[in-house]
């Protein structure tokens, strides 16, 4: 039985407690009213005197919002901020809404108000859809009936372990957006489909038998009770399984496994439509649940990886060996070239097109995202292709230690390239609230992984392939 060590437990804590600091001192830190943005702006331009340059960089929140308007009318950056000052209050606030200035703070502020919600979403969903992603993994092997994954099992167990904490959060946090505590999710403002308002938006309330607050909830808690009944029954199988005395929980986990991936590549598909393209309302790909699943399955492989290698190196799983990892390593190199495959597939056709509804997406995030646009090309793809073509290199475990960091990394910046420029525009950085968010999840998925692991056996005793698991060569 696997022990969680007092180290491991404190570096977990200690993650989890500096995180909480910083999401706190990020929502402390965002405007409260327009003097705010300014003095932070007066700040940021005296600051550096390199203002309008640094701000494409998110350094600064200088003037450059106000000169990609036309592209943020296509997404929910807050949008309806800026909407509302050309859309009829004139009237009530003559002098204050007509001057350009006046509205650029507002809308920056807005902006600002967004970011560290942003922020705690991004990284929510990203441990999130890492524990979702290894469920679907551990499925696909039991529908499979692999031979080579049964001693892997309980490591992906131990990491499906973070999915029921991690879906009363992220239910919580759309709880929130429901609730308007924020806006990221600009759709869910009502004027948006009042025909009587101003600010009514014909695409958005043509959308609105789909997207609307009541049925988005209910599909999200149709959702993750599925996924997580699937856990919690394919778990309790499984455990079973170490002391029966014939076939019968495997035979119910595999049919098991076949009827919940059926279940699964419906409602992912959905569920990135809702939680993740859903922040751009008025955008829309056909490819979008196909690329969530490939980033999704890439990240899970990745952390199953990590997770073996490190409790080999603790001296447990000895079973394991070069050629389970060499596995693990190709299905990270496989789904790192299946992403960037359909990556390049949904730019490629949407560029080339140049569909002014449609092209706003890229141009939005290559106009002001580049780095982290560019940066996730180059860590999703080009990293792993040289890192993980060589045969050789998958069967050292430090190399693919490596690999997988950058994989990680690459992949949250593509869930922030996701979400950020629909909510915060121009207005972003990667600072406090970001890092927060993120050192507090992982933390926090660090704690419950390695707690579930000592609940089992880390190695299944009655599965009927784990002999072949064991001596599994190549």
């Amino acid at each position: 039985m696997y022990t969680l060590p007092n180290k491991l437990k404190v570096f977990a804590l200690v993650f989890m407690v500096l995180g909480a600091v910083g999401i706190v001192a990020g929502f402390l830190s965002a405007p409260k009213t327009t003097e705010d943005v300014a003095a932070m702006m007066a700040d940021a331009h005296h600051g550096d005197g390199h203002g309008d340059a640094e701000a494409h960089h998110g350094d600064g929140h200088g003037e450059v919002e106000a000169t990609h308007h036309s592209g943020e009318s296509h997404h929910g950056t807050e949008s309806h901020a800026a909407s509302e000052d050309h859309h009829g209050e004139e009237m009530t606030h003559e002098h204050a809404q007509a001057d350009p200035h006046q509205e650029h703070l507002e809308h920056v502020m807005h902006q600002l108000q967004n970011r560290p919600w942003s922020a705690l979403y991004i990284a929510s969903f990203f441990f999130f859809m890492i524990a979702l992603g290894a469920l679907a993994f551990y499925a696909i092997q039991y529908a499979a009936q692999a031979g080579w994954s049964p001693i892997l099992f309980r490591v992906m167990e131990g990491i499906t372990g973070y999915l029921p904490v991690a879906s009363v959060l992220v239910f919580v946090l759309l709880l929130a957006s429901a609730f308007h505590f924020n806006h990221i999710f600009h759709w869910m403002d009502p004027e948006l489909v009042n025909p009587e308002s101003a600010h009514y938006d014909k695409i958005i309330a043509g959308k609105s038998g789909y997207l609307n607050v009541p049925f988005f909830l209910i599909r999200a808690l149709f959702f993750l009770l599925g996924w997580n009944a699937y856990r919690w029954l394919s778990r309790k199988y499984s455990l079973a399984d170490d002391t029966a005395e014939d076939q019968s929980f495997f035979k119910k986990n595999f049919k098991l496994s076949a009827g919940f991936l059926v279940f699964f590549i419906v409602t992912e598909s959905i569920m990135s439509w809702d939680w993740i393209m859903s922040f751009d309302p008025h955008w829309f790909s056909t490819l979008f649940g196909w690329y969530v699943f490939a980033g999704m399955m890439v990240c899970a492989i990745t952390v199953i990886a990590l997770v073996t290698i490190y409790l080999k190196s603790q001296g447990y799983m000895e079973e394991v060996n070069d050629s389970h990892i060499h596995d693990l390593a190709k299905f990270m190199f496989g789904f790192s070239i299946f992403w960037t495959y359909l990556w390049f597939s949904q730019f490629m056709l949407i560029w080339y097109a140049d569909i002014p509804e449609e092209v706003t997406y890229f141009v939005t995030r290559i106009e002001q995202y580049k780095l982290p646009f560019f940066g996730m090309i180059a860590m999703n793809f080009v990293f792993p292709l040289l890192l993980l073509m060589n045969s050789d290199y998958k069967r050292v475990n430090w190399f693919v230690v490596m690999a997988g960091i950058v994989i990680l990394a690459g992949h949250y910046l593509d869930v922030f390239n996701m979400v950020m420029p629909a909510t915060v525009g121009e207005s972003w950085t990667i600072g406090v609230p970001e890092l927060g968010a993120l050192m507090f999840f992982f933390g926090l998925f660090i704690y419950v992984v390695f707690t579930t692991l000592t609940k089992a056996p880390l190695v299944p005793k009655n599965n009927p392939f784990i002999k072949e698991s064991k001596h599994f060569h190549y």
